[in-house]
């Protein structure tokens, strides 16, 4: 048999101030996986990270 798919989801959380600023020490875009209850938390999730690019910790956006 198999398995259902469940409740927990894989997402990707990317840095809100990487995708706007163009005048940054990098190129690079500062991107987490981690994963959520689609049942308790349907919409998308926001959290603070630390961006390695920007230098300092940052929100964190539930990208698709």
């Amino acid at each position: 048999m198999a398995k259902s798919k469940g409740t927990r989801l894989v997402i990707t959380l990317e840095c809100t101030e990487c995708r706007s600023n163009e005048t940054k020490r990098s190129a690079g875009v500062s991107r987490y996986t981690t994963k959520k209850n689609r049942k308790n938390t349907p919409e998308r999730i926001e959290l603070k990270k630390f961006c390695r690019y920007c230098n300092q910790h940052t929100n964190h956006k539930e990208i698709k």
